[in-house]
């Protein structure tokens, strides 16, 4: 009998202080974690003593760890200045721990200063559910009027700057609060949001780095780690930016297929791959997720499957998995027919569900509820049974 290779069933875990524990990941029909320790500053060593003191964790609950999201990258290696090439030999000394305690996949981005950004992280829908929005006039309005970043007038037309000129004004003090609170939101994992000087002082530093230098460095980096994860074992595992334009004036590098192209073919390495987010990519309309699947599947790692619903005007809401512009049946397919091709399994996870049920007024990390994920992950493993099933026919 032929082996079927399916999806590995994955939700995120962001450590002890997550509110959703392992246990209710193992419930939901998971048979691990992505994961990360976040606990430890950006730039430094992840040792294998803390690494296996992790694993030990997840493992005694019944799950694998086997996907590592994220291991970030320090601002310096992003920029090449000051103390770049110390924090390189770092990264790569992590990659080797990682890969010493059976780590096989990690994740990373390249994304200046702000990992990703929402404007409301509590969207109220008709149902009363909650969602995470992006709003390009809330944005345009901290970007002018409560970051007050120098020289963002320029990014604007003037009947945008003059709508959000409007709109600030029109806003109460505590819906200003809130906005300014959503978008200086810290790294994943984290509960300490940045402050306007912090992202100010970073944002100095990118003054004369556009687009083609950002993707320098990020060749360059991929040229200095991609050795030893090969000599480990690892795959490297780019997400893209979210969202996939540019934000407070800042280059995007991972945001179109020709991105990809540009960085998978400058670092040719099967240790190069993807985390395909098909929340990400499908948040601009001028991607063909389907193409990019084809062309680059075998240098898909790591599914983000989770879908984002656009309008005319640049705003993207996160729509339930199967409902939003993603074609998430023929990209199930494609995936499946991959798997089977290559006889692999991919690790996969749902992401950014809906805040519902039980879960609403709890503090959870946004996008993390449990309900909502565990509602998003039935849907797609409903999914793709029902692809295998239509195969099997076929």
């Amino acid at each position: 009998m032929n082996t079927i290779y399916t999806l590995e069933q994955t939700m995120r875990w962001y450590g002890v202080h997550d509110a959703v524990p392992l246990a209710h990941i193992a419930q939901a029909g998971c048979t691990g974690v992505v994961s990360a320790l976040h606990h430890i500053p950006v730039g430094e060593v992840w040792t294998i003593a803390a690494i296996e003191t992790h694993k030990k964790r997840i493992e005694e609950a019944g799950l694998s760890w086997t996907v590592v999201e994220s291991l970030p990258v320090h601002e310096d290696i992003k920029t090449r200045s000051a103390n770049y090439l110390q924090l390189l030999e770092n990264y790569k000394q992590s990659l080797i721990n990682l890969a010493a305690c059976g780590i096989k996949v990690v994740t990373y981005n390249f994304m200046p200063i702000l990992d990703w950004l929402r404007t409301d992280i509590a969207h109220v829908l008709p149902d009363q559910s909650e969602a995470l929005l992006f709003n390009r006039l809330d944005y345009a309005v901290f970007d002018l009027f409560l970051l007050k970043r120098p020289g963002a007038e320029n990014d604007y037309s003037a009947e945008d700057l003059q709508a959000a000129e409007d709109r600030f004004h029109g806003m109460t003090e505590p819906q200003r609060r809130y906005l300014f609170q959503n978008v200086l939101l810290g790294l994943p994992g984290s509960d300490i949001p940045f402050t306007p000087e912090e992202v100010l002082t970073q944002l100095r530093k990118y003054s004369d780095i556009g687009r083609i230098q950002l993707k320098q460095n990020l060749i360059h980096f991929l040229q200095a780690i991609t050795p030893t994860a090969e000599a480990v074992g690892l795959q490297m595992a780019i997400h893209p930016d979210d969202p996939p334009f540019s934000v407070l004036g800042l280059p995007r590098i991972m945001s179109t297929a020709t991105d990809i192209q540009d960085v998978m073919e400058a670092v040719p390495s099967m240790a190069n791959g993807l985390c395909f987010c098909t929340g990400s990519f499908g948040a601009r309309a001028d991607n063909d997720l389907l193409a990019m699947v084809r062309q680059w599947g075998a240098r898909i790692y790591f599914l983000h499957l989770r879908n984002t619903k656009r309008d005319e005007f640049g705003n993207f809401m996160e729509a339930n998995h199967l409902e939003g512009d993603a074609d998430m049946y023929g990209l199930m397919l494609e995936i499946v027919n991959l798997m089977q091709k290559e006889r692999r399994r991919i690790p996969m996870r749902p992401d950014h569900g809906h805040k519902m049920l039980d879960d609403l007024g709890k503090k959870t990390y946004p996008g993390y509820s449990a309900i909502g994920r565990l509602k998003g992950l039935a849907e797609l493993r409903g999914l793709e049974y029902a692809v295998f099933r239509f195969l099997e026919k076929a």
